[in-house]
Order: C-alpha cells, then sequence, then structure tokens
C-alpha cells in the first residue's frame, strides 16, 4: 500500500455521498474537498469544474494532492440531455486522469456504477449472462449513462497502461442510502416484492438486481481503494451482502430472473453481485445491512 498519501483530493465533495467519503478520509489523510459550487467540506475546499482542463490541472496542482477520489459527476441523469450526461462521467474522468498522472498523484478512485452494466438508466431489461456477477460479465450499456460509466473505464484501462500512471480503482456501485434513506426506504417501507412490483422505480429496482450498498460501507471501500497499489487499472464490484427485498434470494431468483444461469447456490438474502474481487484486491467486504438498521 502506498505509504507516502497524505493529501487526498475529493471532487464532488458536497454531492450526495461526498461528505460521508470525506468524513471517513479525514480519519486519516488531510482532505481537500472540490464542487462547483464551492463548499467548507474538507480540510480545505477548491471551486472548480473537472470537465473544464484549466480547472481540474488548476484544482489538481493546487490541492497538493497525492491521491485523488474523482465523484464529481451527474449521479442521475434524469432531466438531463445525453451528450451532457456523457461529458460529465468521460470528460471530467479523462481530465483528472491525465492531470494526475502529470502531476504524479499516486492514486485515483473512480466512482463508476452498475449502470456500467447496462441496468440503472436503461429503459429496457437488463441483459445477464449469468448470477451472481461479476468482473467477467460482460458490460452491454447502451443509455448514455451505463455507456459513459463504461467508456470511463476503458479509458482507465489505457491510462493505466501507461509507464507513469498512478494506481487507478474503478467502483461499481449501487444505490448508496445514508442511514436516514436506509431508515424511510427499507425500515419504514413495504419490502415484500408484491410491493416492490407498485413501486414507481421497479424496473430500475430489478435491472439493478435489488442491490444497495450502506453509505458508510462505500466510504470504508473508497478509503481501502486510495491505499491500493496494484498495477494500472482495476475495477471491482461492490454491493451489500443481502438484497433490498424481504424474500429468500433463490425465490427472488426463481421469481425474477428464471432463465439466467447460476454459477453457485446462494443462501439466505444472498446479494446477486458477488465482492469476492473487492475483497481479494483491496481487503474490502460489506459490513452493514438494512435488516439490521
Amino acid at each position: 500500500m502506498p505509504t507516502s498519501i497524505d493529501t487526498v483530493l475529493v471532487t464532488g465533495a458536497t454531492g450526495r455521498i461526498g461528505p460521508t467519503v470525506v468524513d471517513r478520509l479525514s480519519q486519516t489523510y488531510r482532505v481537500v474537498g472540490n464542487s462547483r459550487s464551492g463548499g467548507d467540506v474538507g480540510d480545505a475546499h477548491l471551486r472548480g469544474d473537472m470537465t473544464r482542463p484549466g480547472d481540474a490541472y488548476g484544482v489538481l496542482a493546487r490541492s497538493d494532492a497525492d491521491a485523488v477520489v474523482h465523484l464529481g459527476m451527474l449521479s442521475n441523469p434524469d432531466g438531463t440531455p445525453g451528450h451532457v450526461t456523457f461529458e460529465s462521467t468521460v470528460g471530467s474522468s479523462y481530465l483528472v486522469l491525465e492531470a494526475s498522472e502529470a502531476l504524479g498523484v499516486e492514486s485515483v478512485v473512480l466512482a463508476s456504477s452498475m449502470s456500467a452494466l447496462g441496468s440503472g438508466f436503461d429503459p429496457d431489461p437488463v441483459r445477464l449472462s449469468y448470477l451472481p456477477v461479476d468482473e467477467d460479465h460482460p458490460l452491454t450499456p447502451r443509455d448514455p449513462y451505463g455507456l459513459a460509466k463504461q467508456v470511463m473505464e476503458v479509458t482507465a484501462d489505457g491510462v493505466g497502461r501507461r509507464a507513469d500512471a498512478p494506481t487507478i480503482t474503478s467502483l461499481r456501485v449501487p444505490w448508496m442510502p445514508r442511514p436516514e434513506d436506509v431508515q424511510r426506504a427499507f425500515v419504514e417501507a413495504d419490502r415484500s416484492l408484491e410491493a416492490l412490483h407498485q413501486h414507481e422505480s421497479y424496473h430500475s429496482i430489478r435491472n439493478t438486481l435489488f442491490a444497495y450498498l450502506h453509505a458508510a460501507d462505500a466510504a470504508d471501500l473508497v478509503a481501502r481503494a486510495v491505499e491500493a497499489d496494484h498495477a494500472g487499472h482495476e475495477a471491482v464490484w461492490a454491493a451489500a451482502a443481502d438484497t433490498t427485498v424481504d424474500l429468500p434470494t433463490t425465490d427472488l431468483l426463481a421469481a425474477e430472473y428464471p432463465d439466467v444461469d447460476t454459477t453457485r447456490e446462494f443462501e439466505g438474502y444472498e446479494s446477486l453481485v458477488s465482492v469476492e474481487k473487492a475483497d481479494e484486491l483491496l481487503g474490502w467486504e460489506p459490513k452493514r445491512s438494512w435488516r439490521s438498521a
């Protein structure tokens, strides 16, 4: 693991998951926050738009960061033109990676998404070859958001092949609820499959394999990725150990994905997302479940 990381730049620090990540990283590092609108998250805060080359290079240089966590992308494309959605992820990530290489940054963590699979915002049903999904599963996105995440990862592959590249880790994450979200969406709600069929977001819930990741576990994962020392770029899946539905996973498979092959048996409410690589590469596994909230 890198031993010389002292300062971490977190882009999108004032966004939905940003403050949780900043708080977690602040336990170990000096954290510089970044956002387009400004704010007071972190030990210092630098304003800048990561889709603009001058801003991206300027913010990284002024932060004097040893590692970068790039969260500053659109997290929900609803109501945004496709080209804006695509540029937000691909353009900003390219600039962050280029600037990080040029400035000698040791580690870069990129916020990828389950949408790289071709799921979250795709109007059609998710295309599955087998379950649980892992890093060998094909990525077949078609919508601008999912395509952008896949292209971001391909770009990271390329930059990671360079001689002076930082360690780059892409985190494929689902919805990351905070404690108040867990209480509202899970504990106080009917999580039966029948109820979810009536939910306005049922299509997305099914497409993302009834997966979630507690925000605190996501922040722990980011902290592990900051410390990674693997060569080049690696992408990892991440999700809670259980699903978001009050139904055993074997029954969920029979009801929702009856024609999809499975590579192993499932126990209890086990997730349909494999996090074995995250454990092997980063020493991370999820610890929190909405069922014990």
